[in-house]
């Protein structure tokens, strides 16, 4: 087995995190096309995620870990932010276009830098940082003002959305802290814990939500008697799109643990907002259902602002030598950072806790050196 180094194994994260993300968004779309079951569509990923691992692991080529009782109860938590956080991405794109959703995701920084300062001890934002997030503002209520569906359905256009970006920035603040409570042995762990328990809360999704119903009314339509006969029925490239969702959805699974675990929490953000400047381009390219020429220059701006925005400093607080460490550490690292012109994301990727120097060496070094 190829082994990285710290600097080398952090781009990779993200490099493959991104990737997955990017991708997964416009696969599902082209999914919700054919078959416009959100949560059923879920719920056959995330299965499907849990029989590649223990399918892998039963051939001996997937490392797996033990299930514990008190791993499960950190994970409900969060499994219950993931399970609707997808349940309500997947609604916006059934409701609205991608650009839509990648502005939730793009405001996500600015209620991050609140809940970092009121749970996790950090500074409120620099005077940079607040800059950042007032282009993210502009950049989102630019983009609104231009959106069709706002025009005509008002705000009910947002309303998933808004809860998308409620539920995102939850996620993310909490899948930090128990990264840093819960120590798994091999990397399938978190992904084992998030599929087994998010798939149940997807199924009652579907089944409250009426899906079913409207899956069986078009096995109906195609004259198909049966699950298995239905799917003989559909066109070939929908089966295609569908196994293409359930290899990225775990993809995502891993690259998304193992990416988060290797950047702070505010890194890990931008970095999911970021990474869409793939989905807007590859967006433009396979169908019309996008912005216009305005819209797609508000978003890019919302981007912008991301990649400017930069992690606040640990608070010290008297009496906790470990905070008052940290603070000292993120404060050596931004100064370091802003000394290298050269460096593209310094600034925004400082050493969390709990790493070691190598990790927050490979985060601040340039990507290219001289």
């Amino acid at each position: 087995m190829v082994s990285l180094s710290p600097r080398a194994e952090v781009i990779a994260s993200v490099v493959s995190y991104s990737l997955c993300s990017g991708f997964l968004v416009l696969v599902n779309k082209l999914i919700l096309h054919y078959l416009p079951f959100p949560s059923i569509v879920i719920v056959i990923q995330l299965l499907s995620s849990v029989l590649m691992i223990y399918g892998g692991n039963f051939f001996g080529v997937v490392p797996i870990d033990e299930m514990k009782l008190e791993f499960l109860k950190p994970y409900m938590i969060y499994t219950v932010a993931f399970s609707t956080g997808v349940y309500t991405n997947m609604m916006c794109l059934n409701t609205s276009n991608v650009e839509t959703v990648i502005v939730a995701r793009a405001c996500s920084p600015l209620v991050v830098s609140v809940l970092d300062s009121f749970f996790l001890g950090r500074e409120l934002p620099s005077r940079r940082s607040f800059i950042a997030l007032t282009m993210i503002i502009v950049g989102a209520y630019g983009y609104a003002s231009t959106d069709a569906a706002f025009k005509e359905q008002g705000a009910s256009a947002y309303f998933w959305p808004t809860l998308y970006l409620a539920l995102i920035t939850f996620e993310m603040v909490y899948g930090k802290q128990i990264v840093r409570s819960v120590k798994f042995k091999t990397v399938s762990g978190p992904v084992q814990y998030t599929n087994l328990l998010g798939w149940p809360p997807m199924f009652m999704f579907a089944k409250f939500g009426g899906e079913f119903e409207r899956l069986h009314a078009m096995m109906d339509s195609y004259d198909a008697k049966s699950y298995l006969g239905f799917l003989g029925k559909l066109p070939k490239e929908s089966l295609a799109l569908m196994v293409l969702g359930c290899l990225i959805g775990t993809g995502i699974g891993y690259s998304g643990w193992w990416c988060r675990g290797k950047v702070s929490a505010t890194s890990f953000t931008l970095i999911g907002v970021l990474n869409k400047c793939i989905t807007v381009l590859v967006n433009l390219l396979i169908w019309d259902q996008h912005a216009s020429a305005v819209g797609i220059a508000c978003l890019f701006l919302c981007l912008i602002g991301g990649a400017f925005y930069e992690q606040a400093p640990m608070r010290k607080r008297d009496g906790d030598s470990e905070m008052k460490a940290q603070a000292e550490k993120d404060v050596e690292v931004a100064a370091v950072s802003s000394s290298r012109h050269n460096t593209p994301t310094g600034g925004g990727l400082t050493k969390r806790g709990g790493e070691s120097d190598d990790e927050a060496g490979a985060i601040t070094k340039p990507l290219i050196q001289k």
